[in-house]
């Protein structure tokens, strides 16, 4: 009876394994893809990879810089929002500019209340002194002669009435007395005339470079908070109150390089986005024309495929890094940019900066819309 129990479970045992085995050889049934991969609709045409962007007729999107270097400190905006034309998006500390600007206002002060001296001579005080140098060298003058009268006689009376070496210091004093009435004369003519005509002239530059420094300094102060160039929308901010930045931009620690402080883009747009797609050289002969070249966008992570119509193509094959922006990459790919333009479909969620799957071809639906009528313009590559 026991020799048939563990015979049983040994049979048991071998049916379990056996069955086991067969299970765990079955490969495992594959997980169904998180999204339908883009496939071309038309059967035949181009692949390429593109970036969505705000659209704008001309151009990308604006990259704003400071023009100076400093601690941010206060930002007026938020991604996202919608701003106007010289709308303040960000503020620099200018604490140290501000005292330059007052330096040279001062300086500036300075250089006209000089020039205000000069122009007001001369000064009815310092005419008064030179007046009064002149009376007083005349009487001096007059002093002399008459000493001279006085010996000059006596001497002709008597010539041992005065020693000659008497009667020639009243001669050289006399002398004296004249020499000295010309030159407190000429004084007064100089103090009369007042300020010379040069140096007003010079003073007048000098309180023009004080002006011209003091104006500059105050430009340099307006650029301590940076405007909106144009209507649009603020794209992304990358920094914040108490971040540096510089005119090479805002370090990004993501990157770890420097890029735009602010990138903005135009509001509305009637309602389209762009799409700059970049298309391999080698296959840039096989482009379709101008006039009959067709696209359709792929949404990365969804089914959803949108048409799209041609905006312009960039006529320059630049180095494939903008999808990255890894400045520090080495490739020989190059592409051609071409720019075309949708509406978004209600209920799907596009954002600039989004990668999307673009096939070109020469196939497929009309553009919603002609260029000529939206004042779109076109250039063959």
């Amino acid at each position: 009876m026991r020799n048939r129990i563990i015979f049983a479970l040994v049979v048991l045992g071998i049916v379990g394994a056996l069955v086991s085995a067969h299970f765990h050889a079955r490969p495992a049934s594959p997980q169904p893809p998180a999204f339908k991969p883009a496939t071309n609709p038309n059967g035949e045409g181009i692949f390429a990879n593109g970036i969505i962007e705000s659209y704008q007729p001309q151009g990308e999107n604006i990259n704003l810089f400071p023009e100076t270097s400093g601690t941010v400190a206060r930002v007026f905006v938020a991604e996202g929002q919608r701003v106007r034309q010289g709308q303040p998006l960000f503020a620099l500390d200018d604490s140290v500019q501000r005292a330059i600007v007052a330096q040279q206002q001062a300086q500036a002060a300075a250089a006209l209340a000089l020039l205000g001296e000069l122009k007001a001579q001369p000064r009815k005080e310092n005419l008064n002194v030179a007046r009064a140098q002149v009376e007083l060298a005349q009487a001096s003058s007059k002093s002399a002669q008459d000493q001279l009268a006085k010996l000059q006689h006596a001497y002709d009376l008597e010539p041992k009435a005065v020693s000659r070496d008497v009667l020639d210091n009243a001669v050289n004093a006399v002398k004296v007395a004249k020499a000295n009435l010309e030159v407190v004369t000429r004084q007064h003519d100089l103090t009369k005339a007042g300020a010379w005509i040069f140096d007003v002239q010079n003073q007048e530059k000098l309180y023009d470079v004080a002006l011209k420094a003091a104006a500059a300094a105050e430009a340099l102060l307006a650029k301590y908070v940076v405007h909106a160039p144009v209507d649009g929308a603020v794209l992304s901010l990358h920094t914040t109150a108490g971040g540096y930045v510089s005119p090479q931009g805002a370090y990004d620690p993501y990157t770890q390089g420097l890029g735009p402080v602010a990138i903005m883009g135009p509001s509305g747009s009637q309602g389209y986005l762009a799409v700059r797609c970049y298309v391999d050289e080698i296959l840039i002969p096989r482009l379709p024309p101008t006039e009959r070249m067709r696209a359709r966008m792929f949404i990365r992570g969804s089914g959803v495929s949108v048409p799209m119509e041609l905006v312009r193509v960039q006529p320059q094959v630049s180095p494939k890094i903008q999808l990255s922006n890894q400045r520090q990459e080495r490739v020989d790919l190059r592409v051609l940019p071409i720019i075309f333009r949708f509406v978004p479909p209600p209920g799907s969620r596009v954002y600039p900066g989004e990668l999307v799957d673009v096939y070109v071809s020469d196939k497929g639906p009309p553009p919603l819309r002609s260029l000529s009528a939206a004042g779109g313009q076109t250039h063959a590559p």
